[in-house]
């Protein structure tokens, strides 16, 4: 069994290779006219697909081998500022589903600023401004991770917004993660963080996710001594809360 995880990591990690070939080539194309000639406005908008697409290809392999990390009980901590976090997952989700405000969002240097820009899509962000700039110590590739599929969910479900809370409760860092979509049934509650599981297709609501989205953030979150909890029922949306507990060091 070992032998074959360490032969599907190694597979997963030499994707890394021809997708930066294929990003550097679009990318190429798209910023050096001068060189490889001028680009008509439907080849550009072909080129940036594949740019997006090549951006969450990466992702996923990124993930695929951070949930292979944190199976063989691998937890990186180290300290960082909670804003930077938070940015940089919105930004590697935005940038895929609206690159203009995702621009928009780099160029935020103040808080309030950053707030209204995210409302203006319909995402609410409640945190404290004292816990924005404070630093905390915990293994931030998981956590970013973790932030990144939630909050991806929820953009993709959505009816009309999405709300992210980060609070401190009892020496843990707790997201939440709201959305007023078409909600999760209470019979599917347990089977959504299971590998694989979908809704019956006859049913009216569908579980939502690829399979192993919420299976995989669940696993994150239990390898940091953290807990996943959901709230949700049929037509009233879902909430996601994550405990994660803080190191000291």
């Amino acid at each position: 069994m070992q032998r074959k995880k360490i032969k599907l990591d190694l597979l997963i990690h030499d994707l890394k290779v021809p997708l930066a070939v294929i990003e550097a080539g679009a990318g190429s194309l798209l910023r050096r006219p001068e060189k490889y000639g001028p680009l008509t406005e439907p080849q550009k908008k072909v080129l940036m697909r594949v740019l997006r697409n090549t951006k969450i290809t990466e992702l996923l392999v990124n993930d695929a081998l951070e949930l292979g990390r944190s199976s063989e009980g691998i937890i990186t901590k180290r300290k960082f500022k909670l804003s930077n976090l938070i940015e940089q997952a919105l930004m590697e989700i935005l940038d895929l589903k609206d690159h203009a405000i995702s621009e928009k969002i780099k160029n935020c240097h103040d808080f309030q600023r950053l707030k209204k820009s995210l409302e203006e899509k319909g995402l609410f962000l409640f945190i404290d401004e004292k816990l924005w700039q404070e630093e905390v110590c915990m293994d931030e590739t998981k956590v970013k991770q973790i932030l990144r599929n939630l909050l991806g969910n929820a953009l993709k479900y959505r009816m009309s917004k999405v709300e992210l809370t980060i609070d401190k409760d009892d020496g843990c860092l707790v997201f939440t993660v709201k959305d007023d979509g078409e909600g999760i049934p209470a019979v599917h509650h347990k089977k959504i963080f299971e590998c694989y599981f979908q809704a019956n297709p006859s049913e009216t609501h569908t579980v939502r996710g690829h399979g192993l989205g919420l299976a995989g953030v669940m696993v994150l979150v239990e390898e940091m001594g953290g807990m996943l909890c959901l709230e949700s029922d049929e037509n009233k949306g879902a909430k996601f809360m994550v405990h994660v507990p803080l190191s000291l060091t």
